[in-house]
């Protein structure tokens, strides 16, 4: 490889000197500020996941914030690997085009590969999924890597591969040039200018059509399994309690559906259906509307299925007490007991789960359960917690259980709506302290790609191909991961397509930064085997996703992908390419 001497940048803050270091204090580097960019990118992706919570964010939060700010970290590497005088700004630039290549292709084969691993049923006689069986992957199956175990794909994982693959298009704009321009780096800057500068048009174009059309997605509630799986995750995890993630969503969704059918009923059209609410105001209402009743059975099913200890359908009152603790709700004895004297009508001491819905519904949407809510939650740490007290009623075995995560008190006990506040600011200030700290530590993280390159007389497109990908893309993969492990139909779609927009950000919003640095520098695009290749990996998912079934032979295909598009990338240049 040509390796053009490396010249210092004026240092920004860290100023550390990467060419003043030894080889230990540069490895150092690398995972100090790697370690830094890690923790900033998950506290973009938790402050944007905790945002989805907010009913009146929650479309541009869905359709703008978390794609567009999931692309900084790796933005922030490109933008800087561009910048500094004109000469080492071309030589950095390779870092850039690694980190570009190096996360979409990475993005679109080991956590897609993960993804299927971890979301895989058995395949049944039909040739489909089984996500109905028990278990959904048996143990005859679960060392099986052919044909026998895979997940299903989703028409809208098939039209988001459409749309990953018309993103595409300023690659073949700003490659076709580059490939009949030639003579020196200055030449074929120049020469590149304009089609740089349609291409950023291109690229700005797909961006901002890409953005309507999540904003137009998620306000047509097609977000709607993110946001569900987000709620459910947040609530297992401590950090929001059941009336704190779900009474502002309901009431928006009542408040809708009522001026919807005032709209009808002043429009003449006819009388509509509407949920019939109790008379007797001492009557509990546990007749959610059909829109909220569908959205509570997605977020607590899993939940009545793990208290549902003997697998026979339903819940007993101290049952449902305790799951009421484990979701952060204390609520009085005598409300249950009141719910209970409603639903239970044949006095069995049990609800089904279209009972429990009703009693959750009454729970959740109930203000008058707010007055005695910090006096309850004092009692319940009294106590200790739900999952201790989970344990001493369903276990006979002794011994000490697992140490739970402490919860957040400082929202936990407050009111729904106070929690709604806590939210949307402790969101905010995630944001506000990740994109701080991207943009902060991206430029030194450039410098220290490029130096253990220089060190080890390799191209920085290897090193950074597969380095940065490791600090700006982990808290994707952990998701994906998270949301596949749930092994149903819904769970292991919002994976792939939480994997798919991320490769349609890195084509339009990161590309279009590549576009303007080349306009507006002078740089060249000189990559025509990285071009290749991230192209390629693109179409080839793109095709997959078409399929109705991945099974696991082909995520070991997918898997193959990365370390495969390395060696075309080191065989095109061989023959010359660039």
């Amino acid at each position: 490889f040509r390796m053009v001497p490396h010249k210092k940048k004026k240092m920004a803050f860290p100023s550390i000197d990467v060419e003043e270091v030894g080889n230990t204090g540069l490895f150092w580097l690398f995972f100090s500020y790697g370690y830094v960019l890690y923790f900033a990118s998950n506290m973009i992706s938790e402050g944007s996941d905790l945002l989805l919570l907010i009913p009146s964010m929650a479309g541009l939060v869905g359709g703008v914030v978390l794609p567009l700010l999931g692309a900084v970290p790796d933005g922030a590497i490109m933008l800087f690997s561009g910048l500094g005088d004109i000469e080492s700004a071309q030589e950095t630039l390779s870092v850039g085009v690694g980190a570009l290549a190096g996360s979409t292709i990475m993005l679109l084969t080991i956590p897609w590969a993960l993804s299927i691993y971890a979301g895989r049923v058995d395949i049944g006689p039909d040739g489909k999924p089984n996500y109905f069986g028990k278990p959904k992957l048996s143990l005859s199956n679960a060392n099986d890597y052919g044909d026998k175990t895979g997940v299903s794909i989703s028409p809208e994982v098939s039209k988001g591969g459409l749309i990953m693959m018309v993103t595409l298009i300023p690659y073949f704009m700003i490659q076709g040039a580059a490939m009949f321009i030639h003579g020196p780096t200055e030449v074929v800057a120049a020469g590149e200018k304009y089609w740089a500068l349609a291409g950023l048009i291109i690229c700005l174009t797909g961006f901002f059509t890409y953005l309507y059309m999540q904003v137009q997605a998620s306000n047509a509630g097609m977000d709607r399994l993110q946001r569900v799986q987000v709620m459910k995750k947040l609530m297992q995890e401590g950090a929001v309690s059941l009336r704190g993630a779900l009474r502002a969503n309901i009431a928006e969704i009542e408040m809708k559906s009522s001026n919807i059918s005032s709209a009808i009923e002043n429009q003449s059209y006819g009388a509509v259906d509407v949920v019939e609410k109790p008379t007797d105001p001492s009557t509990p209402n546990v007749n959610p509307p059909p829109e909220v009743r569908s959205i509570l059975k997605d977020v607590l099913g899993d939940a009545f299925q793990q208290f549902d200890t003997d697998g026979n359908g339903t819940l007993s009152k101290k049952e449902v007490k305790i799951f009421l603790h484990d979701f952060h709700e204390a609520i009085d004895d005598s409300e249950v007991d009141k719910i209970f004297a409603v639903l239970d009508v044949d006095s069995n001491g049990v609800v089904d789960f279209d009972e429990f819905i009703g009693a959750c519904y009454y729970f959740i949407v109930h203000e008058e359960l707010d007055e005695d809510h910090d006096h309850s939650m004092d009692e319940v740490d009294k106590e200790g917690t739900a999952a201790e007290f989970a344990d001493k009623i369903f276990s006979d075995q002794e011994g000490e259980g697992e140490e739970e995560e402490e919860m957040p008190e400082d929202i936990i006990h407050l009111s729904p709506e106070e929690q709604q506040k806590a939210i949307k600011m402790r969101a905010l200030r995630m944001l506000t302290i990740g994109t701080g700290l991207v943009i902060l530590f991206s430029d030194p993280m450039v410098d220290v790609m490029q130096e253990i390159a220089t060190r080890m007389g390799l191209s920085p497109f290897y090193v950074s191909f597969i380095l940065a990908p490791l600090a700006s893309n982990a808290s994707e993969v952990i998701a994906s991961q998270y949301y596949a492990s749930k092994k149903t139909r819904k769970t292991i779609s919002v994976s792939f397509a939480a994997l798919e927009g991320a490769a349609a950000m890195m084509n339009t919003f990161c590309l279009s930064i590549f576009m303007g640095l080349i306009y507006w520098r002078g740089l060249a695009w000189q990559y025509t085997a990285e071009t290749i290749a991230i192209v390629a990996v693109e179409l080839i998912l793109s095709i997959l996703v078409q399929r109705e079934v991945m099974t696991m032979k082909w995520g070991l295909i997918v898997f193959s992908l990365f370390p495969m598009s390395l060696v075309l990338v080191a065989t095109l240049e061989a023959y010359g390419f660039d």
